[in-house]
């Protein structure tokens, strides 16, 4: 089973080379890894052929205007031949060395469409320093009615119920990843499992965390995906996410969870 790896990328320089370099030591070889850049004018294309000889015909690279991220997303999700389609963002990298045959070994276990883990972030200047700890554990169908939804850099998705129905609707700012979410999990009810593994370090300052403007339009896009896949919902129930979202802060002080092959289980 091969996986498909996207990164979107726009001057990122400075930070891809953490993305690229957690791909190339995945325990997992079987994969392909594409990159879909926005013609960035800051070297990205140079770093990432210079990987070309360690990745051989694994790496695709594809450098052309794009409308944006969630647009560079779809470029990637279209062009994949793997059985799987992940996302890992630009600034950010893998955990764990595990994560793609700890995905290979959920999807071989049970017959899913889709396997997703946990994610924790750190401040660019300290990327060892978790600053906050984002667990898939406790997600439910049910609950996106209140704005949850698993940790997306975490989701693992068969290619062809992807490409079928899961498209990102780049008509969303910010939340375009909850709006595809809700429409996989909740509307086609695709079946999914969770692996309490630590998939991906986050690096802040992302369009999902940039303030109070930020969760506003966050706040406008979760109301606007539930309204347009017929889902019932209220701006008190989309608020409850953020005492939630505080609590996770609080406890990720007490540190990170031990990275090591966990065993998975079906939500």
């Amino acid at each position: 089973m091969k996986i498909s790896i996207v990164t979107a990328t726009y001057n990122s320089v400075k930070t891809l080379k953490d993305t690229i370099e957690s791909v190339l030591g995945q325990t997992c070889q079987d994969y392909e890894y594409i990159v879909i850049d926005g013609n960035s004018t800051d070297g990205t294309q140079a770093l990432v052929e210079s990987y070309r000889d360690r990745f051989g015909d694994r790496l695709v690279l594809v450098s052309e205007p794009d409308k944006g991220l969630y647009d560079a997303m779809n470029k990637g999700i279209k062009r994949a031949t793997g059985d799987f389609i992940g996302m890992l963002n630009s600034d950010d990298f893998f955990s764990s060395p595990y994560v793609l045959e700890t995905v290979a070994e959920a999807i071989a276990a049970d017959d899913v469409d889709a396997v997703y883990g946990d994610v924790h972030y750190v401040k660019p200047s300290r990327i060892d320093r978790c600053v906050r700890y984002y667990s898939s554990r406790h997600f439910s169908r049910g609950r996106m009615r209140l704005g949850f939804m698993p940790a997306h850099p975490s989701f693992y998705c068969r290619a062809a119920v992807l490409k079928e129905f899961g498209l990102f609707d780049t008509g969303y700012k910010v939340a375009a990843d909850f709006e595809q979410m809700l429409r996989l999990i909740y509307v086609q009810r695709i079946r999914t499992r969770y692996v309490p593994l630590d998939f991906v370090t986050m690096r802040t300052g992302g369009i999902s965390n940039a303030g109070l403007k930020s969760h506003l339009q966050i706040m406008k896009d979760h109301r606007r995906a539930l309204k347009a896949n017929g889902v019932w919902s209220s701006s008190l129930l989309l608020s409850l996410r953020y005492i939630y979202k505080a609590a996770e802060v609080a406890t990720s002080r007490l540190g990170l969870r031990t990275q090591r092959k966990p065993k998975s289980h079906q939500s």
